[in-house]
Parts: C-alpha cells; sequence; structure tokens
C-alpha cells in the first residue's frame, strides 16, 4: 500500500514511517523541517529514512495549499496527519503559528482527501485536551471543553474538523490522542530527552514545583507508531488514547536517569505554569477493544534506550537547545 505522511521528520512520524516501509509499504512524507526546535535533529531522523527505497521525501508545508495540492497528484490508501505544532509552552508565546498547522492545516488535508477520494485520515492529537478538571485516568469520553493552552485548543479545533468531513464525505477517521511520548531522537522540550541532557552535561535540571507533585503518563515512540499502524484500519469515527496507563512522577523520573547516566542531578525548583497539565494518566481500554493494542515496552527500558542514544551521539546532540 502507499501512504501519506505528513510530518515524516518529526519524532513520531519518522518511527511511523521506519514501521510501514518494514512492512512492505511504500510512503511519500513530507516535511518543512521547520525551526520549532533545533532541525538538526529532523535532519537526522530524516537522514535514516532516506537510506529506504520505498521512502519518497517532499518538502512541503500543510498550510500551503497549492504545494499541497501537487502532492496529491498521487492516489493514496491514507493519510496520516503527524505534521504539528506541539508544546503547551511554546503555543502561548505564539498562538498565531499553532492555529496555522494545527487547524489550517488540517483542513487543507481533509479537503484534499475529499478531492482526490481518500477514504481514511488519521490525525495526532493530544491529551493537553482533558485540561485541569476531568477525572484520572482520562477517557476519550471526557470533556474537552477547558483547554489550557492554545496549543490544546488547536487541536480541539483539528478534532472537530475531522468529524465534520468524516459525517460530511464519509471519510474514516482515526484521532489518535497521545501521552507524553518519549524515546531516542525525541524532541528536545520534552521532559525526558531535556532530564537527560542535562544530568549528563551537569547543567540545572529545571523541576517545576517539588517534583512529586505532577506525573506523566510516558509512552515510548515505538508503541506509539504501532498503535498509530493499528489506526488505519476501518474504524468510521474514533478518537483514542494512547498512553502506557501507568504515569510516573517527576521526580521518579529523574532519579532513574540519575541512575542510568551515573550522576547525580542538580535541582533547579520552579513555580508551575499556568498552561501545564498537573497529571496526565491515560484510560488505555479502548485501543485495547478497537486495536488490540497494549504498550510493550517498559519506562526503564525506554529510558535505557534513550540514554544509550543520546551517548551514542552526544558529540552533537550535547549543544541541542531544549526550550
Amino acid at each position: 500500500m502507499k501512504y501519506l505522511v505528513t510530518g515524516c521528520a518529526g519524532f513520531i512520524g519518522w518511527k511511523v514511517t521506519e514501521f510501514l516501509i518494514a512492512d512492505g509499504h511504500t510512503v511519500v512524507g513530507i516535511d518543512n523541517l521547520n525551526d520549532a526546535y533545533d532541525v538538526k535533529i529532523k535532519k537526522w531522523r530524516l537522514a535514516q529514512l532516506q537510506e529506504f527505497s520505498d521512502f519518497h521525501f517532499q518538502s512541503v508545508d500543510i498550510c500551503d495549499y497549492a504545494s499541497l495540492d501537487t502532492i496529491f497528484n498521487f492516489s493514496y490508501d491514507a493519510v496520516i496527519n503527524l505534521a504539528a505544532r506541539a508544546g503547551v509552552r511554546q503555543s502561548v508565546e505564539n498562538p498565531w503559528a499553532y492555529i496555522d498547522t494545527n487547524v489550517t492545516g488540517t483542513l487543507n488535508l481533509l479537503e484534499l482527501c475529499r478531492t482526490s477520494d481518500i477514504k481514511k485520515f488519521v490525525l495526532a492529537s493530544t491529551s493537553s485536551l482533558y485540561g485541569a478538571n476531568n477525572p484520572l485516568p482520562f477517557s476519550e469520553e471526557a470533556n474537552t471543553d477547558g483547554p489550557l493552552s492554545p496549543y490544546a485548543a488547536s487541536k480541539k479545533g483539528a478534532e472537530a474538523l475531522c468529524h465534520s468531513y468524516h459525517h460530511l464525505y464519509d471519510i474514516d477517521v482515526t484521532i489518535f490522542r497521545f501521552f507524553t511520548v518519549y524515546g531516542p531522537a525525541g524532541r528536545p522540550d520534552m521532559s525526558a530527552f531535556r532530564f537527560v541532557q542535562w544530568i549528563s552535561e551537569g547543567k540545572p535540571v529545571i523541576v517545576y514545583g517539588d517534583g512529586k507533585q505532577s506525573s506523566r503518563d510516558y509512552t515510548y515512540v515505538e508503541d506509539i507508531a504501532r498503535g498509530v499502524i493499528a489506526g488505519l484500519k476501518p474504524l468510521g469515527y474514533s478518537v483514542i488514547n494512547l498512553g502506557s496507563d501507568s504515569p510516573i512522577v517527576l521526580i521518579d523520573t529523574i532519579r532513574l536517569i540519575e541512575e542510568l547516566v551515573g550522576k547525580k542531578a542538580e535541582l533547579s525548583h520552579q513555580p508551575f505554569h499556568p498552561a501545564d497539565v498537573r497529571a496526565t494518566w491515560a484510560n488505555i481500554q479502548k485501543a485495547e477493544q478497537l486495536l488490540g493494542w497494549q504498550p510493550q515496552v517498559t519506562f526503564r527500558e525506554g529510558i535505557t534506550a534513550l540514554v544509550e542514544w543520546y551517548q551514542e551521539h552526544r558529540a552533537w546532540v550535547k549543544d541541542i537547545p531544549t526550550g
């Protein structure tokens, strides 16, 4: 089969593309290689994919409808939209970029699916939609009307557009709400990458609160990629959590990385940011029922893989800004 993967040089897009090719499929990958975080890590991921003959890269921004239209001259079995502006705090500083990519970009892709008669669409969404007032663990039926950041609000808009296009044009849509994805070559603005770099290089480790008041449902990138691919089957319109169902307290993350790196962290405590969700915890029963999906990689295994990757590439990764 032939798939279009947007954001193919992104963290999740890279691994989904790699797994699809390993399964014998052809992938057209698009990415604008923007500077939302250091482009070096995006180029590193892209270089891994360009070793495969069944991967075809196009430098395209999903906000640019005219350029995107040329990519739809081909027939695809599905469009997997993993291109996004992600990150809570950056969205507070520049909300326009988030609306452009996450809302307008998604609309462009849905409209081109409609005109090209592509009947399967997958959207990357976020656990940030659950906000501050829903009971834990978060279920897909929880109220998402109280986003705490422009990032969460933009993903709410993208999800709403997907529902409209499913209703109007019978496009089969799977929406995945991801929970704190981590692993080798991950986003440098995410806590796992930052903690590994900061502890490895002897930099102060910024902790919001005392480190015991917040927890994250960390999900290993390869588990996420398996879930996304499982969601390519016909599901009508489905919103599905992909998480570990095993939240980790922040300070315990730091202690594990200290152990694996062999260095003690220098903690720098800062107040909580109002856009942050204090705790995330995924109810993953729907993923189990619809996709037969469960996470396979333990937190220790995943963090160990991240630390080993960092150490292997330390010569250039140590200088990547962490936001």
